[in-house]
């Protein structure tokens, strides 16, 4: 692991990272935040999915958790959105494709199958170093994340239940199979049969039996995708009945950047430190 950057901020460490990926192929850039009760021991970890066209540095920039995870005494990892480099296969002219939007799938289909693996990536790849080389508590972990990042922090969160304790999502796309945005990326990935979209589409995984104890969605309605990408009241339906509690809250006026983001972050750091 290199360390590309360190800066003090609110008595803990927000640092740059990079490492080589056995299951990406290539090399691979994240944030770690440490509060300051990580100097006496291991802390709680959430972690921040982005969305399309992100990096780790968007919400590392604009994301205004710090403060918060100091005060709570939790880490924040923010991994990036995607494999990156010359020879990793991409569409240069379609941002809801390839570089920044690798949408938290394990691909299957040629060329992507050989470095578009961020669902491994988050799941073993990266967790296995941050354990090895941050003062983590790998037992009380939690994830959230907006957009493209929000489906893959429902999706995590809903196959692995035993792993996270928590899950959020900001404008969370919820029903990718179908969503405008997302479904030509599902078929590059992952083929032609919509059956193999399902273990990363959220409706769908709680369709086949997935349930999460309780998740805590916040979507502006003045969010210009929220019609043709977003849709949480498809999610809503779905879990209604089953064993997921969710709390959707429709936030006035909101769009979708990070003045939306950075507004509710606060509440969110408090809600998974509660539960973790």
């Amino acid at each position: 692991m290199e360390t590309l950057s360190t800066d003090k901020s609110f008595g803990g460490v927000q640092g740059v990272y990079r490492h080589h990926s056995a299951v990406t192929g290539c090399d691979m850039t994240f944030a770690v935040y440490l509060p300051p009760q990580a100097e006496d021991g291991p802390v709680p970890v959430l972690w921040y999915l982005s969305g399309l066209t992100c990096t780790h540095a968007n919400v590392m920039e604009k994301g205004e958790y710090r403060r918060a995870a100091a005060a709570l005494g939790i880490a924040v990892i923010c991994p990036d959105t995607s494999p990156r480099g010359t020879d990793v296969p991409d569409e240069p002219d379609n941002w809801q494709f390839g570089s920044g939007a690798g949408f938290y799938v394990d691909a299957t289909e040629a060329p992507y199958d050989i470095n578009y693996r961020m669902y491994s990536y988050i799941m073993e790849d990266l967790p296995a170093l941050v354990a090895a080389q941050f003062p983590l508590r790998m037992d009380r972990q939690g994830i959230f994340g907006h957009s493209m990042g929000g489906h893959g922090a429902l999706v995590l969160a809903l196959r692995n239940p035993d792993r996270f304790l928590s899950a959020s999502a900001f404008a969370p796309i919820v029903n990718p199979m179908t969503a405008d945005w997302s479904a030509a990326a599902f078929e590059k990935y992952l083929g032609n049969d919509p059956s193999a979209w399902r273990a990363y589409d959220a409706v769908a995984l709680v369709e086949d039996g997935h349930h999460f104890p309780e998740i805590l969605i916040d979507q502006g309605d003045a969010d210009s995708f929220l019609e043709s990408g977003l849709r949480p009241w498809l999610f809503e339906a779905a879990v209604d009945g089953t064993d997921t509690a969710l709390t959707l809250r429709m936030q006035p006026g909101y769009g979708h950047s990070y003045f939306f983001i950075s507004s509710f972050m606060e509440e969110h750091m408090r809600w998974h430190a509660a539960r973790l």
